[in-house]
């Protein structure tokens, strides 16, 4: 069965239309009034030298299997790309060689969302989730992107100052959080400029494209086949906007629209809170209509959401570690875990209602170490990518105004510490340092292969919207649909994941105007909820739950 999805319109949203139409008008005043951006730099990698990959161990961090099959080199590669030749950065590489070298497609660069993801990690994570008709085509290709874990990860925060950020931050924040908000936007903008200031700068888009091409010539191919999920669709849009030619086949899953990500990131913030709070808003009115499966609410899960969020700011749990779990808490980890659709309702559902009990929680565990380095990186590129109209009237209307549209998260994380994607505006607003690999060309990829775009209609994180911008804004773009909740399509549709490869492999692409509707409903109770847990940290492409239990020849 096909489902006929649309976009959004904002007549069917008048609150929202009225706040953002007088943010919209102080946006007007502020580009009218205030200097343009100085714009950046054209970037090239004409004339930098190719890098040499000598392939070896992985090594032995934690978790990794010396055994798995990949093998592991060091990139260098200018960290300014207008000066080719200048001083450079080092990438990690990871690559797993195709069985059959004889019947061998070429090379399936996987890169992760975040930004902040290790995309070695994401390869090697994420390999025994490939279908074998990729895995046996294709050498499979990973790297940390600069800035990134093993690729000289950037620095603004440290541990000490993100635990005390977070831990005193709350799920109802009271009168001066705007304030702190704004104030801990500077002092975390401050820090990246004295702590990583000669690399924050250059770990932009731009240039993160500019290496990519660097590594498709260090692994001697003259095209690339690409999947990148999240964030990794925007590194993919300006692959193929910068080097259409290098394009063989490319998939870009849970996409951004790139123009309204780059060039209006207030609107592109405020779509981002609206489609959370939607998101959390449908899991809450199951959990309304289906009260026993839920186990969360008695029926009133949304007034007994606030009062958790309240409980907790009062009566903080303390963490084995010592760490204080606060609605904030509950609100950071809700905003992450939502991303993994309808399939896990019952189990939130069941966390909600241990957080409830001060019983042990996945959604009351602080953001860790791992988590501050994540987040660094997270920031650092993305206010390397965006120009924010500057001013802190301008910023603090907008906060306000976002907080009051969403009002579920909204609070919480708009008006929280600087963390994920929804709030960067109040360090990237302040931001002070430039932005010379910030990619401001064309996104239309003129003369590229076809891309396909996946879109899921209920996204958290990528609004449904964005897919059919992208798709709209390539040349060569085609939309396929997946009508479900959850962030990202690849492996959690049998539908998806079959035309996907089947791109992948041959080239061959779904009919336009394709929508697959096979979401995993609610399951039951059963499965530890230690592996429901969402780790921001670590991205992976799941496991295909439709697989369990038989031989997919679909995809195999």
């Amino acid at each position: 069965m096909q489902i006929r999805c649309t976009q959004p319109r904002w007549a069917e949203y008048p609150r929202e239309r009225v706040a953002w139409a007088a943010a919209l008008a102080l946006i007007v005043v502020t580009a009218l009034l205030g200097s343009p951006p100085a714009r950046a730099t054209e970037v090239t990698a004409a004339v930098a030298p190719v890098p040499v990959l000598s392939w070896g161990p992985c090594g032995a961090a934690a978790g990794d299997d010396p055994d798995d099959g990949f093998r592991c080199a060091t990139a260098r590669v200018p960290l300014d790309h207008r000066r080719p030749t200048g001083p450079t950065i080092p990438l990690a590489v990871t690559r797993r060689l195709a069985p059959d070298r004889t019947h061998r497609t070429g090379v399936l660069v996987l890169h992760p969302g975040g930004p902040g993801n290790s995309g070695v990690d994401f390869a090697r994570d994420s390999y025994d989730a490939l279908p074998a008709a990729l895995r046996d085509a294709f050498d499979v290709v990973g790297y940390d992107m600069r800035g990134v874990a093993r690729s000289r990860q950037v620095e603004c925060w440290n541990d000490a100052e993100y635990a005390a950020a977070v831990d005193a931050a709350r799920g109802a924040p009271g009168p001066g959080a705007l304030r702190g908000a704004v104030r801990q936007g500077l002092d975390f903008a401050t820090a990246c400029r004295q702590r990583s200031g000669d690399l924050v700068p250059f770990v932009g888009t731009g240039s993160n494209a500019g290496d990519l091409d660097l590594l498709r010539q260090a692994l001697g191919e003259e095209e690339l086949t690409f999947y990148g999920r999240s964030f990794g669709s925007y590194v993919g849009t300006v692959y193929a906007a910068r080097f259409p030619g290098r394009v063989r086949a490319m998939v870009l899953d849970g996409a951004y629209d790139p123009r309204r990500y780059a060039d209006a990131p207030y609107t592109y913030d405020a779509v981002q809170f609206e489609a959370l709070d939607a998101a959390v808003g449908r899991f809450l009115d199951w959990c309304a209509q289906n009260a026993t499966t839920c186990g969360f609410g008695e029926g009133q899960p949304r007034r007994a959401f606030e009062a958790l969020k309240g409980d907790l700011d009062a009566h903080p749990v303390i963490t084995p570690n010592g760490r204080r779990a606060t609605g904030y808490t509950l609100a950071y980890r809700l905003m992450f875990n939502i991303n993994s659709g309808k399939e896990v309702w019952p189990h939130l559902g069941q966390a909600l209602q241990a957080a409830r009990s001060r019983r042990p929680s996945f959604l009351l565990n602080p953001p860790s170490p791992a988590s501050f380095a994540f987040l660094n990186a997270n920031l650092a590129v993305e206010c390397a990518d965006r120009v924010y109209p500057a001013g802190r009237p301008l910023l603090g209307a907008l906060i306000g105004a976002r907080a009051a549209t969403a009002p579920l998260l909204g609070p919480p994380i708009g008006l929280g510490p600087p963390t994920y994607d929804h709030n960067h505006a109040p360090a990237c607003a302040q931001w002070q340092a430039e932005r010379p690999s910030r990619y401001e060309g064309s996104y239309r990829a003129a003369g590229s292969a076809p891309i396909l775009v996946l879109g899921t209609t209920g996204d958290p994180d990528t609004p449904y919207r964005d897919a059919v911008a992208l798709a709209g804004t390539l040349d060569n773009g085609r939309l396929l649909t997946f009508a479900a909740e959850g962030h990202t399509a690849y492996n959690r549709s049998e539908c998806v994941s079959t035309l996907a490869t089947a791109y992948l492999a041959t080239l061959a692409l779904p009919a336009p105007g394709t929508v697959c509707a096979d979401e995993t409903p609610p399951e039951p109770l059963g499965r530890s909820t230690a592996a429901i847990a969402v780790d921001e940290t670590r991205d992976v492409i799941p496991t295909p739950r439709y697989m369990a239990g038989r031989v997919a020849d679909g995809l195999r």
